[in-house]
């Protein structure tokens, strides 16, 4: 009866003291304290003048939209993104790595409940006789044995916790990356999907424009031959159809290219390039209202960010481990069974046995082991922070180069459009002037080489309108893809150790 008393007090001043868990309290890191993310503020809105081009407004402080794609008013672009979202094999494998995690962090858990076990054996035995001097032969004989084993780990200095806690770190790290190769994906077939839609507006006006300058070469000739005109007019308009010409198969290679990029993002084939629908630069709508998170704000909604506080957090917890080794640590067990020599007599009250125990191992002398590993630990953790810094450091400076870019891109696609109109208006005059024989074929075909130039260079002004206006989503975040993880995050509770 007195063990059972000692065994109770002990187990009483285990539950008591079980709460008291060491190593350093983490802390999540305070957001960035600037109010921008660039040298010299923004105006909300982006157009160098009125009607020169598209206007698009910065909305700071909006939510992203989970499917930000679908801004782009592009059903044909809508497909293609969701098709690569549910198909590309680079997203199974994140999914596998996050269900891998919870499964880790489960059996981690598994600590914090008892551990139960049933064994039985059957033995044939025999032992030496040096055993008893050589004064007599052992007798052979049977030993039947069951027992059940139970053993809990009252984890006094929040070991196991810490552990528990590193794996559900990694867990986040899992679900953010998963978010984050969502993200890039996303992005990859939206880049890829307008460079083809520019692409295909390239080809199809340097193909006008290699036939104006086939006729304008023929006409040259003609006017050479005639004496009206010069060889060296010839040659150098040779020389520039030559140049439009070998220009020709390097953006027909690139489109196939992208093709060909873009059939693996959707989890095909490149020969089954053509069996998807691509959009067309016309079917595409610039966004007129940009969502900007609050530099304060970012930090929540990068997933590559949110993935490094992650990693700071397990860190952190390993750091809490190394010091828990060096504290003492208990077990509690006990074993009941029955043994005997005879199988039917097994359970007969004289065959039971059983023990209570509760060893407790007191790290005395390690040569140094333990506290060295706490240092590698907390250098580890050192190493992580700056990590994270970096991380939000190159996730603001891609906030403000995308920024930078758009409203370059304003200023250079009203340029461009004004280019265009002036050519097309010089276009329409000069085609009206040869209708009433005011100027002469070349001066027509002249002036439409020009009008090609300036649309080939309008269409790329668009496309790289659109494609940084897609970076800026990006660079946003992109909304919230993929589920919470299930612990709190950064700012809603901070998670500390005593």
């Amino acid at each position: 009866m007195t063990c059972w008393k000692q065994t109770a007090l002990t187990a009483g001043a285990v539950v008591m003291i079980a709460g008291c868990a060491v190593g350093p309290t983490y802390h999540a890191p305070v957001p960035p304290s600037v109010t921008t993310y660039t040298s010299v503020p923004l105006a909300a809105t982006i157009s160098p003048a009125p009607a020169a081009a598209a206007v698009q407004t910065l909305a700071y402080g909006a939510a992203v939209n989970p499917r930000w794609w679908r801004d782009f008013g592009s059903p044909a672009l809508d497909r293609l993104v969701e098709t690569a979202l549910a198909r590309n094999p680079g997203l199974d494998a994140a999914e596998a790595t996050l269900k891998e995690a919870r499964y880790n962090m489960k059996a981690a858990e598994g600590i914090f409940y008892p551990q139960v076990s049933l064994g039985l054996s059957a033995e044939r035995l025999k032992e030496s006789a040096a055993s008893n001097g050589g004064v007599f032969t052992p007798p052979l004989f049977n030993l039947y044995t069951g027992e059940a084993s139970v053993s809990y780990d009252p984890d006094v200095f929040g070991l196991n916790r810490l552990v528990s806690r590193n794996e559900q770190a990694q867990v986040d790290v899992a679900a953010d990356q998963l978010q984050a190769a969502r993200l890039t994906l996303a992005g990859n077939v939206v880049n890829v999907a307008l460079s083809l839609a520019a692409l295909d507006e390239e080809i199809a006006a340097e193909q006008n424009d290699i036939g104006d300058q086939t006729q304008l070469l023929e006409l040259t000739r003609k006017r050479y031959a005639l004496g009206a005109d010069s060889e060296l007019s010839v040659l150098t308009q040779a020389v520039q159809l030559e140049s439009s010409r070998a220009a020709l198969p390097t953006l027909e290679q690139a489109r196939d290219q992208a093709r060909h990029l873009l059939a693996v993002y959707l989890g095909r084939f490149p020969a089954e390039a053509h069996t998807f629908e691509t959009p067309r630069l016309a079917q595409l709508r610039l966004p007129s209202r940009l969502p900007v998170s609050l530099p304060s704000a970012l930090v929540r909604r990068r997933p590559d960010i949110r993935a490094a506080e992650a990693q700071l957090r397990a860190a952190n917890a390993v750091v809490g481990e190394q010091v828990a080794r060096m504290y003492p640590s208990l077990q509690l067990m006990g074993d009941f069974g029955g043994q005997s020599n005879v199988l039917s007599s097994l359970f007969d009250p004289a065959a039971r046995v059983w023990d209570l125990g509760a060893p407790l191992v007191v790290p005395l002398f390690e040569g140094g082991t333990l506290k060295a590993q706490q240092h590698a630990a907390e250098q580890a953790y050192a190493a992580v922070f700056a990590t994270y810094r970096s991380t939000v450091l190159n996730a603001f400076g891609n906030v403000a180069d995308v920024l930078r870019a758009l409203q370059h891109d304003a200023v250079a696609a009203a340029a461009e459009k004004h280019a265009l109109r002036d050519a097309t208006r010089a276009f329409a005059l000069v085609r009206t002037q040869y209708r009433s024989g005011a100027v002469d074929y070349l001066s027509l075909l002249t002036s439409e080489v020009q009008y090609d130039t300036a649309r080939i260079a309008y269409i790329q002004a668009e496309a790289r309108q659109l494609t940084d206006t897609a970076a800026l989503y990006m660079a946003m975040g992109g909304g919230d893809q993929v589920a919470a993880p299930q612990s709190p995050r950064p700012g809603s509770q901070q998670e500390s150790s005593k």
